[in-house]
C-alpha cells in the first residue's frame, strides 16, 4: 500500500489492476484485416484517436493473441466502432466466435473486409508501431471513413451496454 492508502499494481494484484481499469468506460470495435485464408476480425476495446492532422488513430492488440501476428503485419485495415445494434459482433470476433459467418461485408479499395453496419468506420494504412508491453500499439492513418446514426456501445467493469444521457 503507497501512504495514501493506493495500491501499487503487480503480479499478486493483477486482478484489482484490471478492475481499476474496468472502471473507466470505453467504446468497443471490431478491427478487420485480410488474411491468408480470408477475412478475420479481432475485437478490440484498446482504440483512440490521436491527431487530427495528420488523421491518425490507434489500436492495441495484445501479443497473447492466436491472431496477433496477422494483425501486427497488416499494412492495411479497418477499425468498425460498433453501436447497440451489434451487440452480438464483440463475440463473433473474439476467440472462437462466427467472424464474418451471416454478416453483410465487402473488400474496400485497398482490399480489406468492411461492414457497412457499424456505427462508425475507419479504413487505415498502418503508419508506425510502437512497443507497448504485452500489447503493440498499432498508429494507423485514416485513408476514409463511414458513419452511420445510432448510440456507442459501451464496455465497463466487464459488459457491454449503452449509457443514459
Amino acid at each position: 500500500m503507497m501512504a495514501d492508502g493506493g495500491i501499487i499494481p503487480n503480479a499478486d494484484n493483477a486482478r484489482l489492476f484490471r478492475d481499476a481499469l474496468g472502471r473507466f468506460a470505453t467504446g468497443v470495435t471490431v478491427v478487420t484485416i485480410m488474411g491468408p485464408d480470408g477475412p478475420m476480425g479481432f475485437t478490440a476495446n484498446s482504440f483512440s484517436s490521436l491527431s487530427l492532422d495528420p488523421p491518425l488513430v490507434l489500436w492495441s492488440p495484445a501479443r497473447s493473441s492466436s491472431r496477433f501476428a496477422q494483425f501486427a503485419a497488416a499494412e492495411h485495415y479497418a477499425i468498425h466502432v460498433l453501436g447497440q445494434a451489434q451487440t452480438d459482433w464483440p463475440a463473433r470476433f473474439a476467440r472462437g466466435g462466427a467472424g464474418f459467418d451471416g454478416l453483410g461485408w465487402h473488400l474496400n479499395a485497398e482490399g480489406v473486409p468492411v461492414m457497412p453496419e457499424a456505427l462508425s468506420r475507419f479504413d487505415c494504412r498502418r503508419h508506425a508501431t510502437h512497443d507497448g508491453g504485452d500489447h503493440l500499439i498499432i498508429v494507423g492513418e485514416v485513408l476514409r471513413l463511414a458513419l452511420e446514426e445510432g448510440e456507442p456501445l459501451v464496455f465497463a467493469k466487464g459488459r457491454f451496454g449503452g449509457f443514459t444521457g
